[in-house]
Order: structure tokens, then sequence, then C-alpha cells
């Protein structure tokens, strides 16, 4: 089985406003642990597209338009991240996607790739999140310590990160920083090694 391990950052949370500046992502054998590829680009989006950034998002991932102007266009990623797809034979039922927040990334994603071409590839359409294991595992854990659920959990990667002893993320965002932490937290989370960290 095939995991694609994906963050990306954006010029804002609003994805009818707001456009991808960055991607990035790990395909991992999850059989062997066995890193297959590693993607990472800059997309810079038009100037109309650049006006509707929100500024707190900015300051979250560090990007500046003299930053995200030297990188390829949104058809140039799509093109490499398909055809890298296409070479690892990416398809449903023998791959998935796992991310922090699926909800943002995949919407995001089919910006740059539509659902409708996804489809044509076959392409998973099951989105993992590391917050629903680390959910799941807390039920799990304290129904079998047979205590009261916890009355209030935060469930960010950073709190999970903290939560098992690791360092949270680097400041500013960069979307292959946040695979990279990603990975280290579901290696911890699950209790499996993988060779795609770092």
């Amino acid at each position: 089985m095939l995991v694609i391990f994906l963050d990306i950052e954006t010029t804002g949370l609003d994805p009818v406003r707001n456009h991808v500046i960055d991607i990035g992502f790990k395909i991992v054998d999850h059989t062997t642990g066995e890193l297959k590829t590693t993607y990472q680009s800059i997309i810079c989006p038009t100037k109309e597209q650049w006006a509707t950034h929100d500024p707190q998002s900015l300051v979250i991932n560090g990007y500046s338009w003299e930053s995200v102007s030297v990188g390829i266009t949104a058809a140039e990623a799509a093109a490499e991240i398909t055809a890298l797809f296409q070479s690892h034979g990416i398809v449903r039922g023998k791959a998935v996607f796992i991310c922090q927040n699926p909800a943002f990334d995949r919407v995001f994603f089919s910006q740059l790739i539509g659902i409708q071409q996804q489809e044509q590839m076959q392409w998973p359409y099951h989105w993992l999140d590391l917050a629903s294991m680390y959910w799941a595992l807390t039920v799990k854990r304290t129904i079998e310590d047979h205590q009261l659920f916890p009355e209030k959990i935060i469930l960010s990667k950073n709190e999970i990160a903290k939560h098992y002893g690791l360092a949270t993320e680097p400041h500013p965002h960069r979307a292959i920083n946040g695979v990279n932490h990603l990975i280290t937290c579901y290696e911890a989370v699950l209790g499996c090694t993988l060779s795609a960290a770092g």
C-alpha cells in the first residue's frame, strides 16, 4: 500500500478566494517503509489571485509576493504531480492520502487537478487525517483504562506532537516541513517506523 503524505500552503483559508502557493508530498510504501519519492514546489499565483490573499495566513507561512513570484505555474505543478502519480502507480485501492487537515488540503489540491481528472485517473478518494487517528486511539485508551473521556482535546498537529514529546513544526510553515512533521507524528501515533521522515 502506498501512502501520500501531503501538505499545502495557501494564500488563505477560503478556496473560493485563495490559492495554493506551496505543495509538498512524499510517497511511501507502507509495507516496506521505503520512501518512493519526494515532491515540493512553490506555485506562483496570478497577480489577481495574489491580491485576494489573507495577511494572517501569510504570517503563518511567511510567504511574500517576491518569494512566490519565482515559482512555477499551477498548470506546471499539476503536470509534474500527474506524471509522478502515474509513474508510481497511484490508484485507489493501492494508495491513500494522509494529511493533518484533509478537508483543507483536498479542496486546494483540487484547484490544481480537478475532481473530474482525479476520477479519470482513478486516484484515491480516501483522504485520511492524523487528528482522527489520534482521536480514535484516545477513545480506545480511555475505555481500556476505565477513565473518563477528557473534557477538552486539542487536535492540532503541534499539540499531538507535544503529547508524544516531539518538536513542533518549524515556523514559518513550509509544505515539505509540514510533510516531514506529519510523518514523524504519524509514526508516534501509530507506533510504526518509516524511512521517509526528516
